[in-house]
């Protein structure tokens, strides 16, 4: 394995979405454009059992998807390398990527393996664009951490959750679940170093290879970890100061031309072609459902919702594995597992936080992003 060219070492330098140009309109026709591309190894018609295949699949084939990673590298950066970080056991274990496996099972045809490529690319792209929008979801500060513990808590929870979903827990998924923690601290102004010995400490050994984590063990990761945090663990990063999402909302709906959209001449309000917000909610918390409701159910009703406020829970529920839990006040229960002593006898960061009452109640709840409509 050439070091340079593994995704597990990967900091959120090298892959920040933000600061590597990309454009997916056009990875079909750059990816043809590379050397590697012209002399594509054809897969031998033989056994996958049979050593001749062993050795070509680690010899010429392997070689070629190296040179071709090194050749995006070349174009792109070196972001691109996760082009091959598949599910479980291929080129590396435990990635996000689907759409490639290994020399042996993913080079076929010149034409198949090149559409292979550009769509893991395009994959593994998403992916990273994906997870700011996670890492953003909350208006963070690190230097008022001990009034946000809370967010932060359930910014990693969330964040593993999403890691669970998109690795499907295969083997070693959870180093790339460590590298996203990590990834998260260092976009929101830990200092990377320190990030790693956090969420390692965090973490301790408690995730394993084709295993999901429980709900507990979810919980309590992500609680160590806002624990653990503290102003000094940041280091400056000049520039990005902490996004205020109402604002940015506010500007996006500033921006629709209101004055140009026909009147349709109908009495009372007007139904929209779009519900931004139910939109909003599906794509955001769809491994982590509102306050109160199994995943598989439909999004709250306003006057649900409005109930809920008025109550001032601090209740939500999770899923792990095959089974439905809810967390109430810190204390956890399922159909499958009794109260946990952590649940039963101490308190959560939640609990501990004096965070304003309608951010307790909304555990799960984030401004609408820019670009969304309302």
């Amino acid at each position: 394995m050439i070091a340079e060219l593994a995704p597990h070492s990967l900091t959120w330098d090298d892959v920040d979405p933000t600061r590597q140009a990309f454009d997916a309109a056009s990875v079909a026709r750059t990816v043809r454009s590379l050397g590697p591309a012209r002399c594509v190894p054809i897969r031998p018609d033989i056994p996958f059992a049979d050593p001749a295949m062993s050795a070509w699949s680690q010899g010429e084939a392997r070689s070629w998807a190296d040179a071709m990673s090194f050749a995006l590298v070349q174009h792109y950066g070196r972001w691109t390398v996760g082009w091959r970080w598949s599910h479980d056991e291929g080129d590396f274990d435990g990635g996000p990527v689907g759409n490639w496996c290994c020399p042996r099972d993913s080079i076929t045809t010149p034409e198949e393996t090149l559409a292979r490529v550009e769509a893991a690319l395009r994959e593994w792209r998403e992916w990273l664009e994906y997870l700011v929008g996670w890492f953003e979801a909350y208006p963070l500060d690190l230097s008022d951490i001990e009034s946000q513990r809370i967010l932060w808590e359930r910014s990693a929870r969330n964040l593993i959750l999403q890691v669970v979903d998109r690795t499907g827990c295969g083997s070693g998924w959870h180093g790339h679940c460590r590298q996203v923690l990590t990834w998260f601290l260092d976009h929101r102004g830990v200092a990377p170093d320190v990030a790693r010995g956090l969420v390692d400490e965090a973490i301790g050994g408690r995730f394993h290879s084709w295993t999901g984590p429980d709900t507990v063990a979810v919980d309590d990761v992500a609680e160590q970890l806002a624990l653990s945090l503290q102003p000094a663990d940041g280091r400056g990063r000049a520039g990005a100061p902490a996004q205020d999402h109402v604002q940015r909302w506010l500007a996006v709906r500033e921006s629709v031309p209101w004055h140009e959209i026909p009147d349709s001449g109908a009495d009372g309000p007007v139904v929209p072609l779009r519900d931004g917000a139910v939109e909003d909610i599906r794509a955001f918390d769809g491994a982590s459902p509102l306050p109160g409701r199994r995943v598989s159910s439909a999004p709250w009703s306003c006057s649900e919702l409005t109930r809920h406020a008025e109550r001032g829970s601090t209740s939500h529920c999770s899923a792990a594995g095959s089974s439905t839990s809810w967390t109430r006040l810190g204390r956890h229960s399922s159909a499958t597992r009794p109260h946990s002593p952590r649940g039963a006898g101490s308190a959560t960061a939640s609990d501990r936080t004096h965070a304003p009452a309608s951010t307790r109640a909304w555990p799960t709840a984030r401004p609408t992003p820019a670009g969304r409509s309302a």
